[in-house]
């Protein structure tokens, strides 16, 4: 049956087992493996390149689109088999040892990693890795669940090597739209002006002549695992409609918004989900993952198009999709993330971005990467490629961390993502602070007053009413500015000492 995929009948000899694949690989490659927030990747290569890493010394350079599924970053990370991995991971592993020094990471924007390589800034691509639904009479590929960075990748590499997923339906093909812009100088604008465009081929064209060897697999994608929503998000995603809903009365938008980006994770999906009992209609997305909240959205009819680079859902939801491909292929499209990411269109369209900040200080500098400001977490990812060019941009956080002992509002960011310049509003289940059009004192009266929890807001006030006694423009106590994370190194709290008493006792 399998051959029926290979549609090109001079590469069905190439066909290969996933150990004799992996010895295409060198010590010292640069590898280019498609998969993007656990959808799309390669199952059985990766896994053999980790085994053959125990054995021998194997140590390559790691490139993606953004975090893979089936544990592959930590296969690969305790075989010791990455010097180094960009641009975004979410492995506990991976972590470790990025934080320990052991695996350079390099964190990127994610519309930034394709332009690099064609710069010449990165790589060279010496082996693309790339799962396929099929491979068609001219030897293009037609990509999976996820498009992200293999459209370049496999133009770039020196060879190819191609994971047949049987578990995927053929019927998938037109699912994608593969664009790949241009060289610089004179490139020309990317002719997208709207969310359902299609601009390109429906499969990833290389030279069949690269396609070095095809494993056959079987597996499905990880699933998401992204939390239901709770009480908290629940609230978030309350004041995100009530906001957006004014914005509708004040004539600044209409009914159908315009379209909506979210990132990834359980926060997102959650502000999604709220969207369902709106009374907005006809929506849009342009964003990079499609989680299970868009696919709701798209059943109940409020989505009426979805744009992005790939499809990260739960076991249910990704069993349905491959089930009714035909039908969600006449409502989804999957691009590569450079034009799912392009800032030129994000401006274009107008996109309304929500996206999750791990703290956000309060003046509405955002970190989105550094727990504590020294330890990656998993990566910018699209977030800033977003924020900075969105019609909107939002940010979300829960008020409180690790059962209140952290306020996510804090006098100062200890790792800046996203300045105050490219931040709109900001949301957490106390409230929401729109930043438009206010100075920085304004700013944080609306920050404090909204998005603070009640534990904190009193502390927070304090230091800010201390700091405008110095003045300046953006006030602050720099022998102060860190001290709540300070307190929490060597408290494991942030509360204030009288407050963190009160809890003990």
């Amino acid at each position: 049956m399998h051959l029926d995929r290979i549609r090109n009948p001079g590469l069905r000899a190439k066909i290969t087992s996933a150990e004799q694949a992996a010895l295409l690989v060198q010590d010292g490659m640069t590898v280019g493996m498609s998969g993007f927030t656990r959808a799309g990747d390669c199952k059985s290569v990766p896994a053999a390149l980790a085994a053959r890493a125990e054995r021998e010394p194997l140590s390559i350079t790691l490139i993606t689109g953004a975090s893979l599924g089936h544990d592959t970053d930590k296969l690969l990370a305790q075989a010791n088999a990455l010097a180094r991995r960009m641009p975004f991971q979410v492995d506990t592993t991976l972590r470790r040892k990025i934080n320990q020094g052991e695996i350079a990471f390099i964190d990127q924007h994610l519309s930034e990693t394709v332009e690099q390589l064609r710069a010449g800034h990165l790589g060279p691509i010496n082996v693309a890795i790339i799962e396929a639904a099929a491979i068609t009479e001219t030897g293009a590929i037609v990509p999976t669940m996820s498009v992200g960075n293999s459209a370049t990748f496999a133009q770039q590499a020196d060879k190819i090597i191609v994971e047949l997923n049987m578990s995927v339906p053929a019927a998938i093909e037109g699912l994608h739209d593969i664009y790949v812009p241009g060289d610089r100088p004179g490139r020309e604008p990317i002719g997208l002006v709207s969310v359902d465009q299609r601009i390109g081929s429906a499969c990833i064209e290389v030279d069949p002549s690269k396609i070095a060897a095809i494993v056959i697999t079987h597996e499905p994608d990880s699933p998401s695992n992204a939390l239901p929503p709770d009480g908290e998000t629940n609230a978030i995603a309350g004041h995100i409609n009530d906001f957006l809903r004014a914005e509708v009365d004040a004539g600044r938008l209409t009914n159908a918004l315009l379209p909506l980006q979210a990132g990834i994770g359980t926060i997102a999906n959650a502000v999604l989900h709220g969207f369902e009992s709106s009374d907005f209609e006809n929506l849009t997305m342009y964003s990079e993952v499609l989680q299970d909240s868009a696919i709701e959205l798209l059943d109940q009819g409020k989505l009426a198009f979805a744009s992005a680079s790939s499809i990260t859902v739960s076991k249910p939801v990704y069993e349905k999709i491959l089930a009714n491909i035909e039908h969600y292929r006449e409502r989804i499209v999957l691009r590569p993330q450079e034009i799912s990411n392009a800032p030129e269109i994000v401006r274009r369209l107008g996109i309304i971005a929500i996206n999750t900040a791990l703290e956000f200080d309060i003046y509405g500098n955002v970190n989105s990467t550094h727990v504590g400001g020294t330890h990656m977490m998993n990566g910018i990812g699209g977030s800033g490629d977003f924020a900075r060019n969105a019609h909107l941009a939002i940010f979300v956080s829960k008020s409180m961390a690790k059962n209140g002992d952290i306020s996510s509002v804090v006098p100062m960011v200890s790792h800046v993502d996203h300045t105050e310049h490219d931040v709109d509003v900001l949301v957490t289940e106390c409230g929401l602070a729109d930043l438009r059009g206010l100075a920085p004192r304004e700013r944080a009266r609306a920050i404090i007053r909204n998005c603070v929890h009640p534990s904190y807001r009193d502390a927070l006030q304090d230091y800010f009413d201390r700091a405008c006694e110095r003045g300046g423009q953006t006030p602050h106590l720099l022998e102060e500015a860190f001290s709540w994370h300070q307190r929490f190194n060597q408290t494991d709290s942030m509360q204030p000492p009288a407050a963190s008493a009160r809890k003990a006792a």
